[in-house]
């Protein structure tokens, strides 16, 4: 795939939300970092339906730098589903996905970059020292553990969605339409020849959007969207099961025929009838969760909704 030679150097993708307090410092430091670089760049910054001022302040400085565009979702599709909405409309031929919030640090471009010329179509920055409360870090540490072991790939807990990546890349990966986004993802299936770089991580300039149900809502559509062991440890769950309860049949047997068992135990026949009750409805409703997906899959929905742009 030939990148054309009209099509800038970088295109820098960030989604925003509720971002009016740091959009202007943003704004500035990937100014000074990009221009350092290249005069060829565009900025693109997607709105994801924030009640604050964001979207006024990104009219703004487009009017005043045509290299900085600015689409505005018609709701809030979500932080990966406004990535995918950058990514289509970018035409760098190095592509910087970022988050708005200034923890990823526009000044971490210029080695991302340099890192990628090394043959790397993939630069991934790995956060050294993160800045985030210590609960996020230990949900975090524990869901890429999980997701490792279910998706059988390995996760690395300090790498989010910054990073550059090459226009190849993000072409596969603007082929993948599922309607379950999760970047990260996406970009270590297209493959490709990457790496990690540790840069620092920045404080955050505003409080965080991303609450303790948001991260817990991504994690579960996450586990579904990539992997099917969930559904494999069922059926290994139920033949454990059936073989204990096989076995105890037996010894029961063998000591009614003994003459040991002369009247039923109540408590034990409520308890294991409410266990395997129980059971049950777990594994009908984690199918039913995939159904669900299935379901939201196959209506082919758009992933999100422009409903204005810059």
């Amino acid at each position: 795939m030939a990148v054309s030679s009209s099509a800038p150097l970088f295109s820098v993708v960030s989604p925003v939300y509720q971002a009016e307090m740091v959009l202007n410092e943003l704004l500035q430091r990937l100014a000074a970092t990009l221009s350092a670089l290249t005069d060829e760049y565009e900025i693109i910054l997607v709105d994801d339906a924030s009640t604050d001022g964001s979207w006024l302040l990104i009219e703004q400085h487009a009017a005043l730098d045509p290299r900085i565009r600015g689409l505005k979702l018609s709701r809030n599709f979500g932080q990966h589903h406004a990535i995918t909405a950058g990514l289509d409309v970018a035409h760098g031929q190095w592509i910087v996905v970022m988050d708005c919030d200034l923890q990823d640090q526009p000044e971490e471009i210029a080695r991302l970059y340099q890192k990628a010329q090394q043959g790397y179509a993939v630069v991934m920055a790995s956060r050294t020292a993160r800045q985030d409360p210590w609960i996020t870090r230990t949900f975090s540490r524990g869901f890429y553990a999980v997701l490792s072991y279910l998706s059988g790939t390995p996760q690395d807990p300090l790498v989010a969605n910054f990073g550059i990546y090459h226009q190849r890349v993000i072409q596969e990966v603007g082929r993948l339409r599922e309607s379950i986004r999760y970047f990260p993802t996406m970009v270590r299936w297209a493959g490709f020849r990457q790496t990690t770089l540790p840069v620092e991580h920045g404080v955050n300039g505003r409080p965080s959007t991303y609450n303790i149900v948001r991260q817990l809502r991504l994690a579960t559509d996450v586990l579904l969207a990539y992997s099917d062991k969930p559904l494999r440890l069922t059926v290994w769950l139920g033949l454990l099961l059936a073989g204990g309860a096989f076995t105890l049949g037996l010894i029961m047997l063998v000591r009614a025929l003994l003459g040991q068992i002369v009247v039923q135990g109540y408590a034990s026949l409520i308890i294991s009838i409410s266990f395997f009750s129980g059971l049950i409805i777990l594994v009908l409703g984690m199918i039913g969760l995939y159904v669900g997906k299935i379901f939201e899959g196959v209506r082919n929905r758009p992933l999100y909704v422009i409903e204005a742009t810059t």
